[in-house]
């Protein structure tokens, strides 16, 4: 059982890996219609499941002192796949109006793995703060609500074009709000990487 967290994190990545492939195939390569909603059906229930073991994997390392070297390389990387394929499969199916906080957003999270590998080979280690954890939260939240959003004709649930509307503002700020909070938290690891080289 204490293998299970680090099954998780696999599981994350791959179902991650496969979301997106299921998005662009919708989008960029132009699925046959017949396939696109369970194409939808798959990339939506891929996130949500992936997103839910991003809590239980370090739930039950914790849990059953479990935690490995391989869980703590693998976390991190998994989530940032989470984040950044459904942002790029939201694009691919042409979310335009997220471009530029996904863009924000993408930058930061490959600006801060590179920092790590440069500070890696020194012995210096960026430790996850609590802010950075909950702004992976916002995220896969906001991501989550926009995607229902975008895919709403598939689910064949009626709702008004004004409920629609104020739903999707909604998931765009908070969505916003993610990006201001991703940025916040790139300044502060990039200050304690600037701490740790001045040591």
């Amino acid at each position: 059982m204490k293998h299970l967290p680090n099954a998780l994190t696999l599981a994350r990545l791959v179902l991650s890996i496969l979301m997106f492939v299921a998005l662009a195939v919708v989008g960029a390569l132009q699925a046959p219609p017949e396939w696109a909603p369970a194409l939808i059906w798959f990339s939506v229930a891929a996130f949500f499941i992936a997103a839910i073991t991003d809590f239980f994997d370090g739930w039950l390392a914790r849990r059953w002192q479990a935690a490995s070297l391989m869980g703590a390389i693998l976390d991190p990387i998994a989530d940032k796949i989470l984040v950044c394929g459904a942002i790029l499969g939201l694009m691919a199916v042409h979310a335009r109006d997220m471009a530029i906080a996904g863009g924000v957003i993408l930058f930061r999270e490959f600006a801060v793995s590179a920092l790590r590998e440069v500070l890696a080979p020194m012995g210096l280690k960026l430790p996850v703060t609590f802010l950075a954890k909950t702004k992976t939260t916002v995220q896969l939240v906001a991501l989550g609500v926009l995607m229902i959003i975008w895919f709403w004709p598939v689910w064949g649930i009626p709702a008004s074009f004004e409920q629609m509307r104020t739903i999707y503002q909604t998931a765009s700020l908070a969505f916003d709000a993610a990006a201001a909070l991703t940025v916040w938290t790139g300044v502060e690891y990039a200050m304690a990487a600037r701490r740790l080289l001045r040591k």
